[in-house]
């Protein structure tokens, strides 16, 4: 009798999905051009090096899951399902941020997105959502955030982010 532990198929799958990862990204590299710039790399070193580190680590997941499967592994926290309320809130903040970014602005974007994604984080916890003062406060916080990184990337770095007027301040 072995004293090893069968194979999870999860862990396999796992391996195999970082395996997929690092064929998808080594894909996408090879049509980044390879001229060697500054240090004598190219654009292209970073993908493939990236690439290889998710090839690497997707054959030592599936040498672990076909060896005795992953050791030290710690009993997982938390519920023993995920909260699928507060993914949704989560999720329809990204969504939200995406398709009005353009309309909106980044920084109203960015706050709605902020806003949607603390309800849906505050309802994983158990707790409520909010009510009225507690949005308009997470939506202020929201734009406190957005609002710098939006002038900083704008002004100070020169990257074109969508703006709510033609004034590139909002």
């Amino acid at each position: 009798m072995s004293d090893r532990a069968p194979t999870k198929p999860g862990e396999v799958l796992i391996g195999l999905g970082a395996l997929a990862l690092a064929g998808v990204l080594a894909w996408g590299a090879r049509d980044i051009p390879h001229e060697a710039g500054y240090a004598g790399v190219g654009p292209d070193f970073l993908p493939w090096l990236l690439s290889a580190a998710m090839g690497v680590c997707g054959l030592l997941l599936l040498w672990q899951a076909f060896n005795g499967g992953w050791r030290h592994v710690e009993t997982p926290s938390g519920a023993a399902t995920g909260d699928w309320h507060g993914m949704a809130w989560v999720g329809a903040g990204v969504l939200a941020n995406a398709a009005l970014i353009t309309t909106i602005g980044f920084v109203l974007s960015c706050a709605l997105c902020f806003v949607l994604a603390v309800r849906g984080l505050r309802m994983s916890e158990g707790r409520a959502g909010g009510g009225v003062a507690t949005t308009v406060r997470d939506a202020v916080t929201g734009m406190l955030i957005a609002a710098p990184v939006y002038w900083l990337f704008t002004k100070l770095l020169a990257v074109n982010l969508p703006g709510l007027t033609g004034t590139g301040w909002i």
